[in-house]
């Protein structure tokens, strides 16, 4: 069901707003952004976020003018948040948690220990399933308290405030990497005869026609891809 008329944009903003920004992914969507616009085009329901609890599910069917229901099991149970740390005593320092982490909470380098930002973690648990040797560990820290109660707004801006600049920071980082990649090409191809060990010049200028239109549908994927917009 989609919600009431409205400009999409704005009401996709709104719902944004509302939403705990753990970037949690259980609602089924990539981030809250992505979750927010899905309600807008009626491809999610509004009951599928649990760290918002049936609090959050009351304040997005206010939003969007559709009638309150429960919170959706499927998506997972309304509970206390939690927070994550890490046990020294069997880190192995692989960064796989911290490549998955939404708000950069967890420090550390390769072959080095982790350690989590508590005030930043969300309890998104995302950093869980790619632990190879199961060193993180869950803590209640909300006590009984769920959904909003366990969440303040000023925390859901903070993480919000990170993960855009997660987001920012990844995508600088693989336009970087593609244009340096790009360069390293080019350099290559002008020099083709230099990297090869085909003598043959026919064969050459075949082997640089095919680099060069694989370079063009490179290109062309990359102009065509949109910017994330967090």
């Amino acid at each position: 069901m989609k919600p009431a008329e409205g400009a999409p944009e704005e009401l996709a903003a709104r719902l944004l707003d509302a939403l705990p920004q753990t970037q949690c992914t259980r609602c089924g969507l990539p981030d809250c952004a992505a979750y927010a616009q899905a309600i807008v085009e009626g491809e999610a329901g509004i009951n599928q976020c649990p760290p918002g609890g049936q609090s959050g599910v009351t304040t997005l069917a206010h939003i969007t003018g559709l009638p309150s229901v429960a919170l959706d099991p499927q998506f997972g149970q309304e509970g206390p948040r939690h927070v994550v740390y890490i046990d020294e005593n069997w880190c192995i320092g692989c960064t796989l948690c911290i490549a998955v982490c939404p708000t950069d909470a967890i420090v550390g380098s390769n072959k080095r220990m982790h350690t989590v930002m508590e005030r930043y973690c969300t309890g998104c648990d995302l950093c869980l399933p790619v632990c190879p040797v199961d060193c993180i560990v869950i803590e209640n820290a909300t006590d009984q308290a769920t959904g909003w109660d366990a969440w303040s707004q000023a925390q859901a801006d903070l993480a919000r405030e990170r993960y855009n600049f997660r987001v920012r920071r990844t995508q600088k980082q693989q336009q970087q990497h593609a244009i340096t990649q790009a360069a390293l090409a080019q350099t290559k191809l002008a020099n083709l005869a230099e990297h090869s060990r085909i003598a043959d010049p026919k064969v050459l200028e075949h082997k640089k026609a095919v680099i060069e239109a694989a370079m063009a549908r490179a290109r062309e994927k990359q102009n065509s891809t949109p910017n994330n917009k967090p």
